[in-house]
């Protein structure tokens, strides 16, 4: 730091008068002696520890290590804890809540005597909700994830997140009993950390060091391996250099690092839900970024890693393989090296000497794993402003067709009817699911992947198209759309559709529209009334009301761009 400028935290600790005794006294109740106000960065370990997050459970104690680093390069460090998105408990959805957790993150760092923060993250939400806050106030940061868990073993196959979807089918089509799937339940999950494949946590972390804002290696070091702890406390001794050399998010989330993240993204296989949040990012950051830029950028990257959804490997063996630095030298024809980073040097210096230990789970560039790979971006009278599509786990066969659309018209009609045995679809049929978008929902859950109707299953059926304005979980697979923008619930076509209206996907066009006159559609805009769940009061009703739609990240309106780290008056 130039020794002219001052640290963010005098501004409390440093005052004279009634002020200062105010913000130091009480401080003084934890048995912090005066020294430590006196001259230290003071950093702040911002912390979604929770028991009501499974894959966050660990992090109090990932954050002593953080803690052993701040303390050894001569800062202070102390702990605060934000709102906790659990993927797998809340309801409706943990993405109805990722703007909220964003607000208090960022409030919580303004408002606080802070020269730096550590942000500690791990399920889906937690990393986007955590770097949207801290982009919107901009003191030097740097993200520790919580890493995945130890690979599941069930009948000695090793398991995971993506085989939870295996298993509902088969259970669905009774090729597998319920006691066999509480066998499975209790052996997949067996240490802390996020799921152990390529899912959303997993895209998150791998995003954030593909970016430049955590050190090598973060990605994929399994929750409970001791190289985590290294590589926290580490953390917390760089971030103390960081605040010396004023090393800010907005001297590191540059247009190329965002281009950085989308390539290696592809390059891994990693979840459609990397699209909504990579935009709110640059939403918060004010970097220029459309969802038609994903598709320029990535061009040309194959998929590199083996990994479940798309392959079949775990994150376990990602990082014995070699993990995200082996995977981003291989692309370093392709990358911006000369990003730089917080480490202090570039991205091209960082994976430099990286090796690759296991070609079969990291391929090199000449030899991928599969050619398509990255997401698509679909545009047509169905989404005039976009829908995605992952093409690394889709069926070859289903990306060109046409065929009529079977409609549910929200998740309850979807669930009351996909196993009835006189449902009037076959492999030929598009299934649609309507009003799970950000307002209709409201949240845009992860409920797109819909299940195979049971008939169909019956017949040995595994894919057909799927689309929907919601998401899915990363861990999921098929031929599935998602994200249509505009959703249903703003009365667009897709809101309009009906069964038996004709679709055609080409995927490899990237187009997707549906077969209707103008006299039809306008017939029916006539008629068209909204039919989702109206939030009256709280924060739904905020959200239903300030929520963009996919293709903008589904960020609130007010909350694109910064605020920056001032605060001028005091509260006594």
């Amino acid at each position: 730091m130039d020794g002219d400028k001052k640290l963010r935290s005098a501004e409390w600790f440093g005052r004279k008068g009634k002020d200062g005794f105010i913000y130091r006294a009480w401080m003084r109740n934890q048995g912090i002696p005066d020294h430590e106000f006196s001259g230290k960065p003071i950093i702040g370990i911002c912390n979604t520890w929770s028991e009501l997050t499974p894959c966050n459970a660990h992090l109090r104690e990932l954050a002593e290590s953080v803690k052993r680093g701040v303390l050894e390069a001569g800062g202070y460090p102390l702990e605060f804890p934000v709102m906790s998105l659990g993927e797998t408990l809340m309801k409706p959805t943990a993405m109805l809540f990722r703007n909220l957790a964003s607000m208090d993150v960022e409030e919580s760092i303004r408002a606080n005597p802070l020269d730096g923060v550590v942000l500690l993250c791990g399920c889906d939400k937690t990393t986007p909700a955590l770097l949207m806050g801290a982009c919107s106030v901009d003191i030097p940061t740097i993200m520790v994830s919580g890493g995945p868990m130890l690979t599941g073993r069930y009948l000695n196959k090793s398991i995971a997140t993506s085989d939870i979807w295996r298993f509902s089918e088969e259970s669905r089509a009774g090729l597998m009993t319920q006691e066999q799937m509480y066998m499975a339940e209790a052996s997949m999950c067996r240490s802390p950390g996020h799921c152990a494949v390529m899912g959303t946590a997993s895209t998150m972390a791998t995003m954030v060091e593909a970016m430049g804002l955590t050190l090598p290696h973060n990605a994929a070091i399994p929750a409970v391996d001791a190289r985590r702890k290294v590589l926290a406390q580490l953390s917390g001794a760089r971030i103390v250099d960081m605040v010396r050399e004023d090393v800010k998010l907005s001297s590191l989330l540059t247009r190329k690092a965002f281009e950085n993240a989308i390539m290696t993204n592809a390059a891994v296989g990693g979840s459609t839900n990397f699209i909504i949040h990579l935009l709110a990012i640059a939403g918060r950051m004010g970097v220029s970024l459309a969802i038609e830029d994903f598709e320029s950028i990535e061009k040309n990257i194959p998929l590199l890693v083996n990994l479940q959804p798309s392959g079949e490997f775990f994150m376990e063996d990602f990082y014995y393989a070699g993990g995200l630095p082996a995977v981003m030298r291989n692309l370093k024809e392709r990358l911006h090296g000369d990003a730089m980073t917080v480490t202090g040097r570039t991205m091209g210096e960082n994976v430099a000497h990286a090796e690759t230990h296991n070609d079969a789970i990291i391929a090199p560039l000449a030899s991928p794993v599969k050619v398509d790979s990255g997401i698509w971006v679909l545009k047509g009278n169905l989404c005039e402003n976009g829908a995605v599509l992952k093409p690394s786990a889709a069926s070859p066969h289903l990306m060109r067709h046409r065929g009529p659309a079977f409609v549910f018209e929200d998740i309850e009609d979807f669930k009351a009817r996909i196993d009835d045995p006189d449902l009037d679809v076959d492999e030929n049929t598009i299934l649609v699911l309507k009003n799970v978008g950000p307002k209709g929902y409201p949240g845009m859950p992860e409920v797109g992947n819909m299940g195979i109707p049971k008939k169909l299953l019956d017949r040995g059926i595994t894919d057909m198209i799927r689309i929907s304005d919601g998401r899915m979980s990363g861990t999921a697979f098929g031929t599935v759309v998602l994200h249509v923008s505009p959703e249903a619930a703003t009365g667009s076509l897709f809101g309009l559709l009906e069964t038996g209206d004709v679709i055609t996907l080409d995927a490899i066009a990237r187009t997707l529209n549906v077969e209707l006159s103008q006299a039809v559609i306008d017939a029916r805009r006539a008629m068209w009334k909204p039919s989702y769940p109206v939030s009256e009061r709280g924060y739904a009703k905020l959200y239903q009301d300030h929520v963009q739609q996919a293709h903008l990240g589904a960020d609130f309106d007010f909350l694109r761009g910064s605020s920056g780290d001032a605060v001028t008056r005091d509260s006594h």
